[in-house]
């Protein structure tokens, strides 16, 4: 598989002896023109990977914010095809670009013609919280041909054998959840992290497969905890929120811009 710009800019990371940086948004939020200039500001204020979320009205996963910000962005009309509009231009700032989405709107969409129209888009791949290893052999094949990378989600729960089918069949990294529950910033990175970290790498250790962790990192003390241990930083509802509370986008913009610049100082300290 052709080495994509995932892998190449969480390499670099590694290189540099860091962990990255990896922010989320979602497409359309608060409207698509004004989440391209977040983007913008958040690869500005130094992430180094961005995950473009796919609006959903069922989602599952997603604490308040994340859910008052895709509602937002599915009041505004964002369709699919203005998630590929983002992906564009969010490759187009530098950064690694990947989708979150729930696999209901994939499979809704066309799984092959998804990846394909992502890869067109400059993505380099995908996260899928809800699906399983067990059940994605269509998208295992559709990310194959497309040249896209997968990535499976990993929790405090899984077991042993969990661990290995899921990081087997990731590739660009494992997105290792914290802590069981929905997403949203809290006062402190849940404990079950690092060991979550650990048990990972136990079964990732001869592919080097990078663990980056979300759920949770809401400062940039934090993401300095995290960055002591994993390969990446995942953060998304800080930046949501950032954008809700602001009175209008260019005060949202200063806002992201200085939350991420805060993020990046802390996930380049290594703790």
């Amino acid at each position: 598989m052709t080495t994509t710009a995932l892998r190449t800019t969480l390499a670099a990371a590694r290189e540099a002896d860091r962990a990255a940086l990896i922010g989320y948004l979602p497409a359309g939020f608060p409207d698509v023109a004004s989440s391209i200039r977040v983007i913008e500001a958040m690869v500005e204020g130094g992430c180094d990977v961005i995950e473009v979320g796919l609006p959903y009205s069922d989602p599952m996963m997603d604490g308040p914010t994340i859910q008052r910000a895709a509602d937002r962005a599915l009041s505004a009309g964002t369709t699919t095809e203005d998630v590929f509009r983002v992906v564009e231009a969010t490759a187009a700032t530098g950064a690694a670009a990947v989708v979150m989405s729930y696999w209901n709107p994939i499979e809704r969409y066309g799984v092959d013609r998804f990846a394909e129209r992502l890869a067109k888009a400059g993505g380099a791949g995908v996260i899928t919280p809800d699906l399983i290893p067990e059940e994605a052999d269509a998208w295992v094949a559709a990310s194959d041909a497309a040249g896209l990378d997968r990535i499976f989600l990993v929790a405090p729960s899984s077991t042993e054998r969990r661990l290995a089918l899921t990081t087997d069949a990731c590739t660009g990294f494992v997105y290792a959840a914290s802590l069981m529950g929905v997403t949203g910033t809290r006062t402190q990175v849940a404990d079950t992290a690092e060991t979550l970290v650990r048990r990972t790498r136990e079964v990732t250790a001869a592919s080097g497969l990078p663990v980056c962790v979300g759920l949770g990192i809401s400062t940039g003390a934090q993401a300095a905890e995290v960055a002591a241990y994993a390969d990446g930083v995942i953060v998304g509802a800080g930046f949501c929120q950032r954008v809700l509370d602001a009175p209008d986008l260019e005060t949202g913009l200063i806002a992201v811009r200085s939350f991420a610049e805060e993020l990046a100082a802390g996930v380049r300290s290594r703790g």
